[in-house]
C-alpha cells in the first residue's frame, strides 16, 4: 500500500486570522448538502457571471455589467440593470410586444455573444431581448413561447431554435416563431431533442450552421418502442405517464439528421440509409456550411464510421474514417475544424487505448488499409491523411479552443495525473505542449475569442478557489479571486489521505481516499463505511477540494465513522483498457477492486471489521447490492440508491455497450442480476429510490423485493415520489439524513 499524501487539515492553509476565532462544535446536513439552507455560505467564494465579451473579460452580477482589464484586474462599468429595466419599460421597442415585459431583476443571466457589438442579451417574460448599450436601447425582440425547452441561440443569425413538446421551432423576431417539423401529429416521434438516452456525448438535438444558413436537427422516431408505464401519484387519481424506455435486447428508436434552410423553409435529410440499429452521433459542419459530418455506429457499438454528407441534397459523400474494437467503440466528440486551415479538422479516438487527438485533411487521400492500434483487437481504417497531435498514457479531457496566430490548440488534460485537469497549449506543427497555471489541481477553464487567454478557475486540496486570467503564452496572469475555504475556519475537520492500492489483477495501481473521524483517537475501534460507485465515466476521487469527497463523508466523519472510496478499475479517467476490462459481466472485476479496499480498511488497527457498511447510487447502488449478497459475512450494512438490479431492465445504448445483449451473453446478464442472489442478504440493506427514476426504472427494485420475499429476506425500501433518478433540493437534505439514521440505528 502507498500512502501519496497526508493533509491534517484543510485549515492549515487559511490565513493565521482563522486559528483565533472560535470554532463551531459541529457542522449539519444543512451546512454540507447542497439543497441545505447554509450550503452555499460554506463554498470557497467564488466570481459568478464571469465571461468573454470577445477578448475582453466580463462579469454580470445583480446590478452590473463591468469590464476587467487583463493586465490589473481593475473593473469599469458596462451596463447597469437600472439602464436595461428603463429600456424595457419605457424605451423604443422594435415592435409593441403582446405581453407586458417585467421589470429584469439580475444581470447575471446576460451574455455578450457578439465581440465587434455593444449588446447583451437574456430572456425575460418569455421574450428574448437584445440591448444596445452603446445606443442604451433594445434592438432586438422576439417571444418564445413559454413551455419552449431546448434553446438555441445562433449568433451568425440572431435567431434561436427551441422546441414545445416534440416540435421544434425557429424564432426571430416579433411575435411568430417557424415550425419546422409538420404540423400535424407524428405519435412518438420527437423533433430536436438529444437522441439515443443522452449517450456518446450528446447533450442536444440541434446544430447550427457557421455562417447560421442552415439548423442540423435529430428526428427521433419513437413510435415502436415500449411504453415504460411511469405514474404520476400527485394527482387525485394517479395517472399514467409513460416514458419511451428501449431495454437491452429490446426494440430501440430510429433517428434520422435533417436540415432545415433558413432561407428558403424548405427541410431535406440526410441519406444514410436504414437507421434501425443504428446510432447517429457528433453531428458536424464543415467551416463552409458545404458537408455535415455525422458519426455513426451499429448497434453492437464495436464499429464506428466518420462519414460526410452533401448539405444541400442530404447525398452520402463517403466514409472518411472507421475503428473497430471487440468490445466497443465510444466516440464522444464533434469534429473541430482548424481556424486557420479549413481543409483540416481534429478527431478524437481511443484507437490507442486513451483519448487523444488526431489531425485529419480532407485534401489528401490515406492509405485505406486496416491497421491495428496499440490495444489488443483495435483496429482503424484511415482515407483521409492523418496524423498524431497528441500520445502518451493519459487523456485529452477537452478542446478549449485555438490561438489561430500561434496555430495552437487550448486544451485540458490528465497528463500530469489522472486525478486533475491542467491546461496545455499544443502546437499544431510541433506537437510541443505548454503547461498553463498552476501545475497542482483541477482546471475549469474558458477561452477567449482570439485563444490568448483564459479564465481559470482553479482548485485543488489545499486551495479552495484561485481564478486568474491566464495568457496562454504560459506567463504568469492576473489573479482576481484567492479564496479560502470557510469550512476550515468554522468547523473541525478529519483527517484525510490519499493513497493507491493494487487492484485485484495485482499490478494495477488504484486511487483511495480515506476520511479518518473527526477527533481521532487510534486507540479506539470505529465502524467504517465504504462510499462507492465503480462504472464507467465517473471518478470519485480527484485532487481538488476534500479529495471530492462529499459533505456526507464529512459528516459522517464526525459521527465517528471511518470513510475510504476507491476508484476501483471500470471507472474514469485510466484509459480504455482500465474501462472496458469489465466488459460483458458488470460487477465482478468491480466488486474484486471493492475487495482490496475491505482488506485495506482491516489491516487498520483503529477499523472494527466487523461493522463495515457500504453505501452508493446508480451504479453505485447496483455495486451496493452485488456487495451486500456476495460477501454477506463482510458488509453488515448497506444502503443502495436508484440501483441496477437486473441489466436486462436498463437501457439499450449504455447497457449493451458494456454488456452486449441478453440474447449475446446469457452468462454475463445472468451472473449480474441480483435477484438471484436475494436469499444471500444476511444483513440490513436498505434500497432509496425515486417514485418515477427514468434512468433506473422502479421495475429493478420491485423484482428484486420480491425475489426477496421469495427467499425469506428482509430488505427495507424508501421512495421519494415523484423524484426522479436524483434527489434535488430540500429532498437531497432529507434523503442524507435518511441515510445517516440507517448508518447510526444498525452500524453504529
Amino acid at each position: 500500500m502507498k500512502r501519496i499524501f497526508l493533509f491534517f487539515f484543510l485549515c492549515s492553509m487559511t490565513v493565521l486570522t482563522t486559528f483565533a476565532q472560535e470554532k463551531k462544535a459541529d457542522y449539519t446536513l444543512e451546512d454540507v448538502i447542497p439543497g441545505g439552507n447554509n450550503y452555499f455560505n460554506l463554498m470557497p467564494k467564488n466570481i459568478p457571471g464571469l465571461q468573454w465579451w470577445g477578448d475582453v473579460c466580463v462579469r454580470a452580477d445583480v446590478e452590473n455589467i463591468r469590464r476587467i482589464q487583463l493586465k490589473d484586474g481593475k473593473e469599469t462599468v458596462l451596463v447597469t440593470l437600472k439602464e436595461v429595466n428603463q429600456a424595457l419599460e419605457k424605451g423604443e421597442k422594435p415592435f409593441q410586444p403582446s405581453h407586458e415585459l417585467k421589470p429584469l431583476r439580475s444581470l447575471m443571466a446576460a451574455s455578450l455573444p457578439w465581440a465587434e457589438r455593444k449588446v447583451i442579451v437574456f430572456q425575460q417574460s418569455n421574450y428574448w431581448v437584445e440591448y444596445d448599450f452603446g445606443q442604451k436601447k433594445i434592438t432586438n425582440l422576439f417571444r418564445l413561447n413559454e413551455k419552449a425547452g431546448n434553446l438555441d441561440f445562433c449568433k451568425a443569425n440572431d435567431k434561436v431554435a427551441y422546441t414545445i413538446g416534440n416540435g421544434l421551432f425557429v424564432a426571430d423576431k416579433g411575435e411568430e416563431s417557424r415550425q419546422i417539423n409538420p404540423s400535424q401529429t407524428e405519435e412518438g416521434v420527437v423533433y430536436g431533442q438529444a437522441v439515443h438516452r443522452n449517450e456518446f456525448g450528446i447533450y442536444k438535438g440541434t446544430f447550427w450552421s457557421p455562417k447560421g444558413n442552415y439548423l442540423a436537427f435529430y428526428r427521433m422516431d419513437q413510435s415502436m418502442v415500449t411504453d415504460y408505464p411511469q405514474v404520476n401519484t400527485s394527482t387525485r387519481i394517479a395517472t399514467l405517464e409513460p416514458d419511451k424506455y428501449p431495454m437491452a435486447g429490446m426494440t430501440s428508436h430510429k433517428v434520422t439528421v435533417g436540415v432545415y434552410d433558413v432561407k428558403t423553409g424548405k427541410v431535406i435529410y440526410l441519406q444514410a440509409g436504414d437507421p434501425t440499429d443504428r446510432y447517429f452521433t457528433n453531428v458536424s459542419w464543415s467551416p463552409d456550411e458545404q458537408h455535415i459530418y455525422v458519426i455513426e455506429l451499429n448497434r453492437d457499438q464495436n464499429h464506428a464510421q466518420l462519414v460526410s454528407y452533401q448539405a444541400a441534397t442530404g447525398e452520402k459523400e463517403g466514409i472518411l474514417y472507421e475503428e473497430k474494437h471487440p468490445k466497443y467503440v465510444e466516440p464522444q466528440h464533434p469534429l473541430v475544424f482548424l481556424p486557420w486551415d479549413e481543409t483540416q479538422f481534429i478527431y478524437q479516438s481511443q484507437r490507442d487505448g486513451f483519448n487523444h487527438l488526431y489531425l485529419m485533411d480532407t485534401k489528401t487521400k490515406g492509405e485505406g488499409v486496416w491497421k491495428n492500434g496499440k490495444l489488443e483487437g483495435s483496429t482503424y481504417l484511415e482515407h483521409l491523411k492523418v496524423t498524431p497531435l497528441t500520445q502518451g498514457d493519459w487523456l485529452v479531457q477537452d478542446i478549449l479552443g485555438f490561438n489561430a496566430d500561434k496555430k495552437e490548440i487550448i486544451i485540458g488534460s490528465t497528463e500530469i495525473s489522472p486525478l486533475q485537469t491542467n491546461l496545455f497549449s499544443l502546437n499544431v506543427k510541433t506537437g510541443k505542449r505548454t503547461l498553463l497555471g498552476e501545475k497542482d489541481g483541477m482546471h475549469r477553464a474558458s477561452l477567449s475569442a482570439s485563444g490568448t487567454y483564459l479564465i481559470d478557475n482553479f482548485s485543488s486540496f489545499t486551495v479552495g478557489r484561485e481564478i486568474t486570467l491566464l495568457p496562454t503564452s504560459g506567463k504568469k496572469g492576473t489573479t482576481l479571486l484567492k479564496a479560502d475555504d470557510p469550512m476550515c475556519s468554522q468547523f473541525n475537520l478529519p483527517e484525510i489521505t490519499l493513497g493507491t492500492l493494487k487492484a485485484a489483477d495485482g499490478k494495477t495501481d488504484l486511487y483511495y481516499r480515506l476520511i479518518k473521524p473527526v477527533d481521532f483517537d487510534p486507540n479506539k475501534k470505529y465502524p467504517a463505511i465504504i462510499y462507492v460507485y465503480g462504472g464507467p465515466h465517473a471518478q470519485l476521487i480527484h485532487n481538488t477540494r476534500f479529495y471530492d469527497a462529499r459533505g456526507w463523508d464529512l459528516y459522517m466523519a464526525q459521527k465517528g465513522y471511518v470513510m475510504l472510496t476507491v476508484d476501483s478499475r471500470g471507472s474514469d479517467n485510466r484509459g480504455l483498457a482500465f474501462e472496458n476490462c469489465t466488459f460483458r459481466h458488470l460487477g465482478v472485476e468491480e466488486m474484486k477492486d471493492q475487495m482490496k479496499g475491505v482488506e485495506f480498511l482491516k489491516s487498520l488497527s483503529y477499523v472494527d471489521g466487523e461493522r463495515i457498511g457500504v453505501h452508493g447510487w446508480s451504479f453505485g447502488g447496483f455495486m451496493t447490492t452485488n456487495l451486500m449478497l456476495t460477501y454477506p459475512d463482510i458488509f453488515k450494512v448497506g444502503v443502495a440508491g436508484g440501483p441496477v438490479i437486473d441489466w436486462k431492465f436498463y437501457e439499450v445504448m449504455y447497457g449493451e455497450r458494456y454488456m452486449d445483449t441478453p440474447q449475446a451473453n446469457p452468462e454475463g446478464y445472468k451472473g449480474s442480476d441480483l435477484k438471484l442472489k436475494a436469499g444471500s442478504l444476511k444483513g440490513r440493506l436498505e434500497i432509496i429510490i425515486g417514485g418515477t427514476d427514468p434512468t433506473c426504472v422502479p421495475q429493478h427494485t420491485y423484482t428484486f423485493l420480491r425475489a426477496c420475499i421469495e427467499a425469506g429476506t428482509h430488505p427495507d425500501l424508501f421512495i421519494y415520489p415523484e423524484d426522479g433518478h436524483n434527489m434535488m433540493g430540500r429532498d437531497r437534505v432529507h434523503l442524507h439524513e435518511h441515510i445517516t439514521r440507517y448508518f447510526e440505528d444498525h452500524l453504529k
